[in-house]
This record gives C-alpha cells, sequence and structure tokens, in this order.
C-alpha cells in the first residue's frame, strides 16, 4: 500500500528539517530466476557469455549481439533462446516453454505467443525452420538448439564505482565528488563489453560501512571501483582502485591529477585504464569516442556537475535549480555540448511534469538538443534528450524512435535511454518491447525509483493493473516520497473501479509535491470517480482560477469532465491539448481513463492526427 509523506520520520531529530526513509534490502536481480533450472552442461553459469556462430548472447545485460553490435530482440524471443542455450542439444517442449514465461494468469493465447516468439527469435538469428542452423522445430513437441556453442568462462564484465569520497571534508564540494562520480560511470558505460551499474543505484551506498561482497551480491557486479577526489582551486586529484570482491584483494590502484580545464581526459584516461585491468576490449569505435574528449572550461565543468546534481533529484526545486547551472555552464563554454544535452534534459522534466507550459519547457529544450548534437553527433545523451521531445512536444513518433535507437547504439550502456524508450514504446502500445527496454535500465540500475516506477507504468499502460500495484509499492519501498509512484497507485486504482483507494493515493502525491496541478487534478479525478461531484467541480474550479496564473494542463482537465460526464467539455480539452503539444497527450492512446471518449468521432479523428505508431 502507498505510504504517506505525512508518515517519513526525520533523520537526526525534527531540527535538522530533512526525511528519509529506511532503506531496505536492494532488489538482487538473477538471471538464473528467469532461466529455470540451473547447471546443465552447456550453460554452467547464468553470468556467462556463450557464443554461437557470429553471435552472443549476454545473460548479464540481457542482449543479443551479432559480430558485437546488438541485435534487437524483444523479451519472450530472448528467454527462450536463453532456455534453449542453456540445454542444447535437449528437447524443450512447448509446455516447458508456458510454464517457464507465460503465467496462466497474464496470457490467454499461448500458442500464438509461443509461436510468434520463436518467429522473431529466428529473424534476429537470420534462421529458417526449414533449414534450420541454430533452432530445430520438433512438430508437436518443441524446440531445441542445433548449433556448436562456445561458453566463455565467467570474467568481469560487470561492475559498480561507489561514490568517489569527498577528501575536502567541505559539505560545499559533495555535489563535485558525486558529479566525477557519475562523470565517470557515465564514460565507463560507453564500453559496450561492461555492464556498469548507473549511478542511482551507486549513489545508495554512500557513506554505507559493509563488505565489499555483500555489496556486489547485491549489485550483482564482479568488480567494484572505489576512490576519493580532492579538489584544490582548478586542480583536481582522483585516486581509484579496482577490486575482486570475491576474493577481497585489490587488483590496482592509480592516482591522476590534472587541471580542471582537463577533467574530461582524465576520465578518459581512467575509464581506459580499468577496460584494460578487467580485460574488455575496446572497439575502434569506442577508442576514438576516448580519443575524442577535449578541454573545458573549469567554471562551466564545474557548473555542469552542479547541474546534473540537481538534475538527478527530479523535483520540482531541484529542475529550476539545474536550469541555472546549466545556463551558466553554457555561458562559461559556449561549445560544452553536454551542457545543452543536461540543460534540454531539465526543461523537457518541467515540461513533462506540467509545471511549465509546453512551448516553455520541452519547445525550447529542442532547439537545445539539436545544438548539442550539431557540436557533437556522437553524444548519446542529446540524440536522447532530442528523441524525448519528438514523443512528448512534436508528436513525431517515427523520429523519436530513430534518435533512441542512434542514442543506444552509441552507448547501449545509457540506462536513461533504456527507460525513455521503453515509456516511448508503452505509449504507442508496444508493450513486450517496452518491458525489454525498461528491464534493460533495472538491470543497469536496479535500485532506481525511476526505473522500477516506469515499469510500473509500462504495465498500467498495458492493463495490467496489478503488476502495476505491485510495481508502485517497490518503488516507495525504494523511495517513499517519490510522487510520480503515488500518482501511478491513483490511476491504478481509477482504471480498477477503487475511488476511495484512488483519493488516498492522490491526497499522498498532492502532500508529497505541493503545488503541482497534475496531483490537484488526480485527486479532483478521484472525488468524481466516488461520485462526490461537489468535491470534484470544487477542486476543478480551483485549477481553472490556478490557470490564469500558471500552467494547467488541458488534458487533466479534460479526464476530470470525462469523468463528470461532460463529453463536450472533454473534448474542447483535448482538443486544446492538442493545439499546444501538452505532454500528457502521449498517452491518450493507452489511457484507459479516457475510454468512455473513443466511440466518439472526434477522439478518433484526434487519434488519427497524432499518428501513433
Amino acid at each position: 500500500m502507498p505510504l504517506s509523506c505525512a508518515a517519513l520520520l526525520p533523520l537526526g531529530g525534527v531540527e535538522s528539517g530533512r526525511f528519509v526513509a529506511v532503506r531496505p534490502a536492494p532488489l538482487v536481480l538473477n538471471s538464473a530466476t528467469a532461466l529455470g533450472v540451473a547447471g546443465m552442461e552447456g550453460f554452467r553459469s547464468s553470468q556467462a557469455i556463450v557464443r554461437f556462430g557470429a553471435f552472443e548472447l549476454d545473460p548479464q545485460a540481457g542482449e543479443l549481439r551479432k559480430d558485437g553490435t546488438r541485435v534487437r530482440l524483444q523479451e519472450q524471443p530472448l528467454q527462450i533462446l536463453k532456455i534453449l542455450l542453456k540445454e542444447p542439444g535437449r528437447v524443450i517442449t512447448r509446455e516447458d516453454l508456458r510454464n517457464r514465461i507465460w503465467p496462466s494468469d497474464t496470457f490467454v493465447d499461448f500458442d500464438h505467443g509461443i509461436n510468434n516468439a520463436v518467429k522473431r527469435m529466428r529473424e534476429a538469428l537470420g534462421d529458417t525452420a526449414e533449414t534450420p542452423r541454430y533452432i530445430e522445430t520438433l512438430p508437436r513437441r518443441g524446440y531445441r538448439f542445433i548449433g556448436k556453442i562456445e561458453c566463455e568462462a565467467p570474467r568481469m564484465r560487470s561492475l559498480a564505482v561507489l561514490p568517489l569520497e569527498n577528501l575536502s571534508r567541505d559539505p560545499q564540494q559533495e555535489y563535485f565528488a558525486e558529479g566525477l562520480t557519475e562523470a565517470l560511470i557515465t564514460t565507463l558505460a560507453k564500453i559496450g563489453e561492461l555492464r556498469v551499474i548507473s549511478r542511482t543505484s551507486a549513489m545508495l551506498y554512500k557513506g554505507v560501512r559493509k563488505p565489499l561482497r555483500e555489496i556486489a551480491r547485491e549489485l550483482d557486479v564482479d568488480a567494484i571501483v572505489e576512490g576519493t577526489v580532492l579538489r584544490s582551486g582548478h586542480r583536481v586529484r582522483i585516486t581509484a582502485q579496482l577490486i575482486d570482491p570475491a576474493k577481497e584483494s585489490h587488483l590496482w590502484a592509480e592516482s591522476y591529477e590534472r587541471n580542471l580545464r582537463d577533467v574530461l581526459d582524465l576520465q578518459s584516461e581512467l575509464a581506459q585504464a580499468i577496460a584494460r585491468e578487467v580485460r574488455v576490449k575496446l572497439t575502434p569505435q569506442e577508442q576514438a569516442q576516448f580519443a575524442q574528449s577535449r578541454p573545458v572550461e573549469p567554471e562551466a565543468y564545474e557548473a555542469y556537475l552542479k547541474g546534473r546534481y540537481h538534475w538527478n533529484r527530479r523535483s520540482k526545486e531541484g529542475l529550476p535549480k539545474g536550469v541555472e547551472c546549466f545556463q551558466e555552464a553554457i555561458a562559461k563554454d559556449p561549445a560544452y555540448a553536454a551542457a545543452y544535452a543536461g540543460l534540454a534534459d531539465c526543461l523537457s522534466g518541467l515540461s513533462n511534469y506540467n509545471f511549465v507550459a509546453p512551448e516553455e519547457g520541452c519547445g525550447k529544450a529542442k532547439q537545445l538538443a539539436l545544438q548539442a548534437l550539431r557540436m557533437d553527433p556522437s553524444l548519446a545523451e542529446a540524440h536522447t534528450s532530442l528523441a524525448w521531445v519528438h514523443t512528448w512536444y512534436d508528436y513525431d513518433f517515427v523520429a523519436a524512435e530513430r534518435e533512441f535507437e542512434r542514442s543506444i547504439e552509441l552507448n547501449p550502456r545509457y540506462a536513461t535511454a533504456h527507460q525513455f524508450f521503453g515509456f516511448h514504446l508503452g505509449m504507442m502500445g508496444r508493450f513486450e518491447e517496452a518491458y525489454t527496454e525498461v528491464k534493460r535500465a533495472i538491470r543497469l540500475d536496479p535500485l532506481s525509483s525511476v526505473f522500477q516506477w516506469a515499469l510500473g507504468f509500462v504495465y498500467w499502460m498495458a492493463r495490467k493493473y496489478d503488476q502495476a500495484l505491485e510495481q508502485a509499492g517497490k518503488t516507495l519501498e525504494l523511495d517513499p516520497r517519490f510522487t510520480p509512484a503515488h500518482a501511478l497507485f491513483t490511476w491504478t486504482y481509477l482504471c480498477k473501479s477503487m475511488p476511495e483507494a484512488a483519493m488516498a493515493a492522490a491526497r499522498n502525491a498532492v502532500q508529497c509535491s505541493p503545488g503541482a496541478v497534475m496531483y490537484l487534478a488526480n485527486l479532483a479525478e478521484s472525488h468524481a470517480a466516488a461520485g462526490d461531484r461537489d468535491e470534484a467541480q470544487n477542486l476543478l474550479d480551483h485549477l481553472l482560477d490556478l490557470s490564469k496564473r500558471q500552467y494547467v494542463t488541458p488534458y487533466f482537465l479534460a479526464r476530470i469532465y470525462t469523468r463528470l460526464g461532460r463529453r463536450e467539455d472533454a473534448m474542447a480539452c483535448l482538443e486544446a491539448a492538442y493545439l499546444e503539444r501538452t505532454s500528457s497527450l502521449a498517452f491518450m492512446k493507452v489511457d484507459a481513463l479516457l475510454d468512455d471518449l473513443r466511440p466518439d468521432p472526434r477522439f478518433e479523428d484526434l487519434m488519427n492526427r497524432m499518428k501513433f505508431l
């Protein structure tokens, strides 16, 4: 059940004014669960990369690659391939596949599902049922893997960078140490053969004293990087060490000192050193990326780190601060492409959460993302920034998909790209693909409340409401103050015709994010669903009054009118939302709370103009 923000306990006494939730035991993601029974000859470890022909399957990353390039494969075909590779030469029955992959309560047409998944798997492998090289069909029985496989012994294919310790002991420099940690993670994540735990999960271990072996087990990684950072004026020194947590032994340690102007070069040098020590091979493209680092003005880099520090908090207060910091970075170094992408992300965030009007948020973000790409076409983050704008503002879903794919091609370990792409695919109604992308983000950042919530929202879009509620609960275990999770509870309870529960969740959202009109609108919608028309109208009137002074998206007004049975007003609001390019209209195809409007020809016409994929 959702937790009320009013129930959170203060950290260090009431006087501190800071609130914290006790961190639960971290989620341990184990691919062996999906693979079924472990330990057959061909696939002794769920962590081992399996090579066959030009292909390799990386179970830990959940990826199939051909000649080093990732092959797009949806979750169910990927799971079937894992199972077949786990027991090569053995017939895996259709019944066995159904029991392992399609739970009885979530799928109906099992035969069609298995046939479709096997077909997609064969297409990815360039295989055929008539002349199979890899997957043989045994009519009315099942399938077996007949190719020759080479199973590689587990190596250091995954690592976590723990938060760098701030040796200056100056609390005002915490953002700098945290920013450098994230920058190092981002640089390492560009190495295709290496799975690097993303920032959110790593940051939960800041100041935590526990055995590295235990941390490695919780994050499911082979190696740990830890170190320190010391900043003095425009000089910075990073000391890093690579540790084998299983043996609790140091494998390598080194110190690097540079002028802050050359800090990007320092990060590239450090990342390449770590790659050598864990024995992963850099592709020519990755080597070229590392060689492209350019000097950056020290004050611009410092402002950039502050900007990412605030953006990562994803709050009503943090996003505007992030905007100021990125603007300062651009003013100090107008050729700093990453700062333009960061500013675009902050403005898009303000628009997505309906804190600002679309043209002030995503509209400006689009130009910034394009500017970043003109400066650096290889910047994966900027491609994701542009894709996000194409989805939420341009409603150009074809262009968005193209940009997402380019971003992931440039940096397959950029977890935010996978999460955003999964969200995009969900809004298109392509749920299996959406699950795959969001789960890839979770593999890279298992303790991220944002990614856990995103998976829950994809479940909501797919109308799998029980799974959505379960995922929302997991999110609040990680962060009870994460307001979008309370909103997910609200939307899901409304879809399950549980208006009282929806009202309770909506009140939690309003408490956690005072002044956010989107959550106030959810509360009004909940009152309308409960039959409390007077209170719903009072809240609606309040929102209409607020719209004279600040941005209020017509999309959520349309949902309130729909609950009140006022179809003409609802359709007028949706048309207004389209004309002003409000972000939330991208939910239109999958939003069950608009189902009462779908028979209206005007609704169908609007759907056609949106050009959903």
